[in-house]
C-alpha cells in the first residue's frame, strides 16, 4: 500500500468556490458559526457545523445534526455547488498569508500506512470528539475536514508542485477573511501523478501536525467497514515551510496562593525578572508571565533529562513540571478546567484581558514549538502535552473533500 493515494475529489464549482469556503470545524465556537453563516446559504459551515441550521439549544452533538449535516450536503450536490471530478488525482494546494508562503500536495493518505505507524502521530485524542468525527464521516459517507500533514522537505516533490503552480493559473484564487490566500491546481497528468506517487513511497514516513481526531476516527471507519484501501483526507507540507505560533496558557486562579506569594514561589523554581511590556519570549526556555497587572521574564530551569527525552525538552513539558503543577496544583492538564489554552493568532492581548477582567489569575506566554520538535517526538512514538502546537494559516474547510466508496455524486 503506498504512503498516499489518488482520489476523485468532491469540489465546489470555480463560481461558488468563495460561497463554499470556510473556516475548519474546530476553530468556531456554535455561536461564532452562526454568525459566519448568516447570508450565506452555501457555506460549507452547514455542512461541517451543522447545528446552525438547528435551534440554538440543539446539542452540537446530537443524532439530528448529522442527520441535518447530510441533508445539506445532498442539498449543495442537488444544486451543483458540489461536484466529484471525473478521474482520481492529487492536487496542489499553496496558502499565502503575508510574506509567508508553503505549497503542498492534496492526497488521500493511507490509513492501512497510519495503522502500521507510518504516518505518525504526536497527540492522544479525546473520546468525544473522536467519535463526533466518527459520526460525521458515518453520516456523509465523506470526509470533509483535512489533515494537516508534514514530510520533511523533499527536493523532488517540492520542486515537482512549486512547478505546476508556477505553470497554470489555479483552478481556485480566493483571499479568506483574516487575508490568507487560497490556491488550488488540479494535477491530472497521469506521469506527474506517478512521479509523485513514487516519490512519496521513498519517504520514511509522514507526520500529523494537525488532524489528529480526523485521522483517528476515518481509521475507525475504516476499520467498521473493512477497508484495508481506504484513505483519509490530508494536505501535506515541506517541514521547512511551515508555521507554528506559540501556544500560551491561562489559569484561573492561583491554588490559594496571594498574588506576592505565588511570584515569590515561582521564583525559587526558575529566574523571575519584572519587565516593563507584554513579554513574547525571544526563544526556547524563556517564558512571558502576567499576573496583577505586571508582566515578567521567567528563565525555566533546565532539565537533566532534556537530551534524551523530547518531550521533557519542550517549553510546555518545562513549565508544566515547574510551575503548572507543584505550584497550581493542576496535575493533568489534559482534563483540568482551571487550565485554558489560547493559541497565538489572539495575540498577547488575547491574555492580558482575560487576566485583567478577572476571569483568569495569570497567564503564561510560551515560545513556538518547532516542526523538528514536533517530528523528534513523533519519531519516538512519544507524546506531546495537549496543547502544543497551534498552526498557522489554517486550511480550508469545503475547497476538497473525500468521498468514501459507494456515495453517488454528479462529476465535473
Amino acid at each position: 500500500m503506498s504512503l498516499i493515494q489518488t482520489f476523485a475529489a468532491l469540489r465546489p464549482t470555480a463560481e461558488y468556490a468563495a460561497a463554499v469556503a470556510a473556516p475548519p470545524y474546530d476553530v468556531l465556537s456554535t455561536a461564532e458559526a452562526r454568525q459566519l453563516v448568516a447570508g450565506r446559504p452555501w457555506s460549507f459551515l452547514h455542512i461541517s457545523r451543522a447545528e446552525v441550521d438547528l435551534p440554538e439549544t440543539t446539542d452540537p452533538y446530537a443524532p439530528e445534526v448529522y442527520a441535518q449535516a447530510r441533508a445539506n450536503l445532498e442539498r449543495m450536490l442537488a444544486a451543483g455547488v458540489l461536484v466529484r471530478d471525473s478521474e482520481p488525482g492529487y492536487s496542489v494546494y499553496r496558502l499565502t498569508w503575508g510574506a509567508h508562503v508553503q505549497t503542498g500536495c492534496v492526497v488521500a493518505a493511507s490509513i492501512a500506512a497510519y495503522d502500521a505507524g507510518r504516518i505518525k502521530k504526536h497527540e492522544l485524542t479525546r473520546p468525544t470528539k473522536e467519535a463526533d468525527r466518527v459520526r460525521q464521516i458515518e453520516a456523509l459517507n465523506a470526509q470533509t475536514g483535512p489533515v494537516l500533514l508534514v514530510h520533511r522537505a523533499t527536493p523532488e516533490i517540492d520542486a515537482t508542485l512549486a512547478a505546476l503552480a508556477d505553470a497554470h493559473a489555479p483552478d481556485y484564487d480566493l483571499t479568506a477573511p483574516g487575508g490568507v490566500r487560497h490556491q488550488l491546481w488540479r494535477i491530472t497528468e497521469r506521469a506527474v501523478i506517478e512521479q509523485l506517487t513514487q516519490a512519496f513511497e521513498r519517504l520514511d514516513s509522514l507526520y500529523i501536525a494537525d488532524g489528529h481526531h480526523r485521522s483517528a476516527a476515518a481509521s475507525r471507519v475504516a476499520a467498521l467497514r473493512h477497508d484495508p484501501t481506504a484513505g483519509f483526507l490530508a494536505v501535506t507540507f515541506p517541514h521547512d515551510q511551515l508555521s507554528i505560533l506559540d501556544y500560551n496558557r491561562l489559569v484561573r486562579d492561583l491554588n490559594g496562593l496571594a498574588p506576592h506569594s505565588f511570584v515569590q514561589q515561582v521564583a525559587t523554581r526558575c529566574t523571575v525578572e519584572p519587565v516593563t511590556a507584554p513579554l513574547a519570549p525571544e526563544r526556547a526556555g524563556v517564558v512571558g508571565m502576567y499576573q496583577a497587572g505586571q508582566w515578567y521574564r521567567l528563565t525555566l530551569a533546565e532539565q537533566s533529562e532534556q537530551s534524551a527525552d523530547p518531550v521533557a525538552a519542550l517549553d510546555v513539558s518545562r513549565l508544566q513540571h515547574q510551575i503548572l503543577g507543584p505550584l497550581l496544583g493542576i496535575s493533568d492538564p489534559r482534563r483540568d478546567e482551571r487550565l485554558e489554552c489560547v493559541g497565538g493568532i489572539r495575540g498577547l492581548a488575547g491574555l492580558t484581558e482575560r487576566v485583567d477582567s478577572g476571569e483568569m489569575a495569570v497567564a503564561f506566554a510560551l515560545y513556538p514549538t518547532s516542526v523538528a520538535e514536533l517530528m523528534a517526538v513523533a519519531d519516538q512514538g512519544a507524546i506531546m502535552p495537549p496543547k502544543s502546537t497551534w498552526f498557522e494559516p489554517k486550511l480550508a474547510d469545503g475547497l476538497v473533500s473525500l468521498l468514501f466508496s459507494g456515495h453517488e455524486a454528479e462529476t465535473s
